[in-house]
Parts: structure tokens; sequence; C-alpha cells
């Protein structure tokens, strides 16, 4: 089958045209005019992403995060960075994003996580779609902090509470995947309790329990999740594209408890 054909599918499900302003989504590097056997789903595009790719005969890799995020001003075997895309190049693998817009699409990522945490009468966090917020049956911080733990496979995350809310009852949720820190006054603004989202600045912290939003980090990794959901909704396609999950380990951190 046609890559292009194929990814004629993947934008009916989730439009290039939803994503933020400046985000790169769609063809980053090789071709869709090509014939193609295997898709591989992964979130990051590291060095053992590429190798696992090349292993596997992958003709295109869809990725969460951008392999070129930024413009380059050359390309050259002399920056870590460059490399990765050179050697994807070398290998003939194309590399498609879906960023932002599959955050943003209904039935996207963040769509899954409400889903994962039992999150109902779910809308939109910010107004162009980013993140969501809802309600969930009345618990505690601690009780819903272990959930999280448990739903999303998680060895630890970081709670944003002074101790004695701890034991605080939360009845609604506000959840943006990644690096979602910026967006607090929207999940103020909607109500929330507790919000979830990673990368959660100490003096952000702190701005957020003085305007009483309790938060949770799980960490930006959390979106690893990608692989999981958008490898199920590529297998319903009418195609004869062999679907695989990338297992190449891309988290930075090591939690040790």
């Amino acid at each position: 089958m046609l890559a292009s054909e194929f990814f004629k599918q993947y934008e009916a499900y989730c439009p290039k045209a939803l994503a933020m302003e400046g985000d790169p989504v769609g063809l980053q590097i090789g071709t869709l005019d090509k014939e193609i056997k295997t898709v591989m789903v992964a979130l990051d595009i590291r060095e053992q992403t590429v190798q696992e790719a090349i292993d596997k005969q992958v003709d295109v890799i869809i990725a969460k995060h951008p392999v070129i995020f930024r413009a380059l001003d050359n390309l050259c075997d002399q920056d870590t960075q460059q490399k990765i895309v050179l050697a994807l190049a070398r290998a003939n693998i194309a590399v498609y994003t879906s960023h932002t817009n599959i955050d943003i699409v209904a039935d996207g990522l963040n769509d899954y996580f409400c889903d994962l945490l039992d999150i109902t009468e779910v809308e939109d966090l910010t107004d162009f779609g980013l993140g969501r917020v809802g309600n969930i049956v009345p618990q505690t911080l601690a009780e819903f902090s272990e959930k999280l733990k448990t739903r999303f496979d998680l060895s630890g995350l970081t709670v944003v509470s002074y101790d004695q809310t701890l034991s605080q009852n939360i009845t609604r949720v506000a959840i943006c995947g990644g690096s979602g820190g910026k967006f607090y006054p929207d999940a103020i603004a909607k109500g929330a309790d507790v919000y979830v989202t990673g990368d959660i600045y100490y003096h952000t912290a702190h701005d957020m329990l003085s305007e009483g939003l309790l938060a949770i980090d799980p960490g930006h990794h959390i979106e690893v999740l990608f692989i999981k959901h958008v490898a199920r909704v590529l297998r319903e396609f009418k195609s004869d594209v062999t679907i695989i999950e990338s297992e190449a380990l891309t988290n930075p951190f090591i939690i040790k408890s």
C-alpha cells in the first residue's frame, strides 16, 4: 500500500490542521510516495529507536515527538540530532509526526487519559482544545494519585500539595499530557480541584497552591501511551500494513525508590 494512502486515513482521524501554530506535524523525513509494509509507532526518535526501526525493517515511523522540532542550519554528522536524521534518510525510513494534533483531536491522547482515569463529563481544558477537564467519583488526593500510578504503570510521581492536603477530597480533574504547566489558570477557571501534567516547575507549583489548585506531575513520559493508542487506531484501517509498537526505552529519567 502507498504510504500516502495509508496516512490519508490517519489524517481523516487526526487532521494536521488541528495542531498548534508552528507545531511541526506530518511528514518530516523521507517520502510517502512509496509502497510500505511496516509502520512503527513510537513516542520519541532517538538513536535506539532508529536502530530498532532498521532491525525490524520498518518503512515509516509515526512518532509523537517531532524528530526535527526547530529549523536545521545544516545537516552533518557532527551533531547528535542531525546524525539521527541522516541515519533515517540513509535507511530510507520515513518519519511522520503527530504532536499537538493528537492531543487536541477527539478520541486522541488526552481523551484516552480520561478514559484510563474514569474522568467523565469531559470538556476541553483550553480554548484551542488542548487538555481535558471532567468529573470523577469523590476520592482523596492520595487515592487518586495511587490510581494514576496504577493505571499509567508508574513507579512514582510528584504530588504538588502541602502534606495536610493529601487527604483532601477531589471531584474534578484537569489533565494535559506532556508539559502543560502554563495552562494551570485554565484548570482553575474550569473548576478543577487537581491538575495532572508533566514538567511542573518549582515556582509554578507554589503559584498553583497559592491559588487553591492541587497538582500531580507524573512526568512527561506518560505520553508513551501514544504508542498503544495510535497503534490501535492504525490497526483499524483498511490496509495490509503491519503495525508494530516501538519497544525502545526512551525515558531519560529513572525513579529510584
